[in-house]
């Protein structure tokens, strides 16, 4: 019985201290040929790994890899930006990069915002299963963020400072038109902030 009990202890005292290892890369065009491992910090208990496709102007790759607190594999289709992730929660598992955003559509469309109007509309793709309509209010200005997203992104806990509102939908169109006010840099800004946060 000592015997069993101290074995429990020692399995305690070791893995207590035990912290979570990722590759990490920031921003690299292409892929994440420079990445280097990194120790996360307490409270971080994923690793993630995220490659974001813009649509504005000439396209453009991003790859990025790090520590997450809370982070859920899937992808969304913002209209201007497209975005898939891998979560994982075992040592340099994100050694990977993710895979590209997917293109080819499931059949699903979500309404999306494109400066002030928000009634155009996304061809989901890929796991894409939901619609999403995000809110947030930076001072005088508002922002709203409509698109396609896998429920495994709904699902995620994690809040984003400043946004009041997220909410998913399973229907065709189901995240409905309007028209906001809102300035085209504040929402490139904020969307970029929405990818680097899930």
């Amino acid at each position: 019985m000592d015997l069993q009990i101290s074995v429990f202890l020692l399995f305690i005292l070791f893995t207590a201290g035990h912290s979570l290892s990722c590759y990490e890369c920031s921003g690299q065009k292409g892929s994440c040929a420079n990445q280097k491992v990194k120790t996360c910090p307490r409270g971080f208990s994923k690793c993630m790994s995220t490659t974001a496709v813009t649509q504005v102007g000439d396209s453009l790759k991003v790859k990025v890899k790090d520590c997450a607190a809370d982070c859920a594999s899937g992808s969304m289709n913002l209209g201007i930006v497209k975005r898939s992730s891998v979560c994982c929660n075992t040592d340099w598992c994100n050694v990977r990069d993710a895979p590209d955003p997917s293109i080819d559509s499931n059949g699903k469309k979500c309404y999306s915002c494109d400066g002030k109007n928000c009634s155009n509309t996304v061809s989901c793709s890929g796991s894409e299963d939901h619609c999403i309509t995000s809110a947030a209010s930076y001072g005088e200005q508002s922002l709203v963020v409509k698109g396609c997203v896998s429920k495994s992104i709904c699902d995620t806990t994690t809040s984003v400072d400043d946004v009041q509102k997220i909410s998913c939908c399973s229907g065709n169109l189901c995240n409905g038109a309007q028209s906001v006010t809102q300035s085209f840099l504040f929402l490139c800004c904020s969307l970029l902030s929405f990818i680097l946060l899930h």
